[in-house]
């Protein structure tokens, strides 16, 4: 391999699919917005070890941000972004807008695909219609990439939750690989919103990673009620960031559980750094009422 072919229209990609089609190789893509990270090249690794073509998506959707989010000012470095994908992947596909939703007139598409009660909780009570956005990119690039792997990041726990439902109810012939996060050295989760924090507001984020060991720790000999209070008693001590929610999810429906639950959970995180929203994840085997 060598740098990734870059290709911008959907007829592009329709004629790549078509021709891997034809030749019997599969095809595994890696969803992003760009601003590359070492966690992105990890998925990218694992989608080389899942098929024989890996086209990575490069695609900041406007219909996922909020109105007052960053979606002016989140980072766009396609160049970077190819190079780093340099003997990592074949392809590259960044799509404008108009080749992503060509029905759109004046503004940003109406959502096709709807999240549900669960997308209007956590990430979805904060940011409204987040979700509808999300799925509603994530079955468009499905529709015009046709893989036969998508990987994702476990990071955005919700998110995958709920492209994993879409894929299972629409019955897509599509594995989905799940990769665990991918850290700094001192804990915290590898993201394209860390460029935003100043060296003061990047010590403050480890509020984060801190809580969720915190609360796995408190797990051990606790139950869910106690790892919650633990967990959300660590941003205390974090006087620059602003905690959004802490809790603890049943993963197979994401609903918050009770404090006598018992069996495996997943804590989400949400806080803002500064001015920066940073989420987290981390999965339980096993509460203990």
């Amino acid at each position: 391999m060598a740098t990734p072919q870059v290709l911008h229209t959907v007829s592009e990609m329709t004629v790549l699919r078509e021709r891997l089609t034809s030749e019997g190789k599969t095809l595994a893509l890696v969803p992003t917005m760009g601003a590359l990270h070492e966690g992105h090249l990890a998925l990218v690794t694992r989608a080389r070890e899942l098929a024989d073509v890996v086209v990575v998506s490069i695609f900041v959707n406007p219909l996922q941000f909020g109105a007052g989010e960053d979606f002016d000012r989140y980072p766009r470095t396609l160049e970077a972004d190819v190079a780093a994908l340099t003997d990592r992947a074949e392809f590259v596909f960044a799509p404008d807008v108009d080749e992503v939703y060509p029905d759109r007139v004046g503004g940003p598409a109406v959502p096709a695909h709807f999240a549900g009660p669960i997308g209007e909780t956590f990430e979805g009570a904060s940011r409204p219609g987040h979700f509808d956005g999300v799925l509603t990119v994530v079955a468009r690039l499905f529709d015009i990439v046709k893989p036969d792997v998508a990987v994702f990041g476990q990071k955005d726990a919700q998110q995958v939750f709920l492209v994993r439902s879409m894929i299972e109810k629409a019955s897509l012939p599509i594995r989905f690989e799940v990769l665990e996060t991918i850290r700094e050295a001192d804990g915290l989760a590898l993201s394209s919103r860390n460029r935003y924090l100043s060296e003061e507001e990047r010590a403050a984020a480890l509020a984060l990673p801190h809580a969720l060991l915190a609360a796995a720790r408190e797990a051990h000999h606790a139950n869910a009620g106690a790892v919650r209070e633990v967990g959300r008693s660590v941003f205390e001590n974090y006087p620059l960031v602003r905690l959004d929610y802490l809790d603890l999810v049943d993963p197979t429906n994401f609903q918050s559980v009770s404090d006598d639950y018992q069996g495996p959970a997943t804590v989400v995180v949400a806080a803002v750094v500064g001015t920066t929203r940073l989420i987290d994840t981390e999965n339980l085997e096993r509460l203990h009422a």
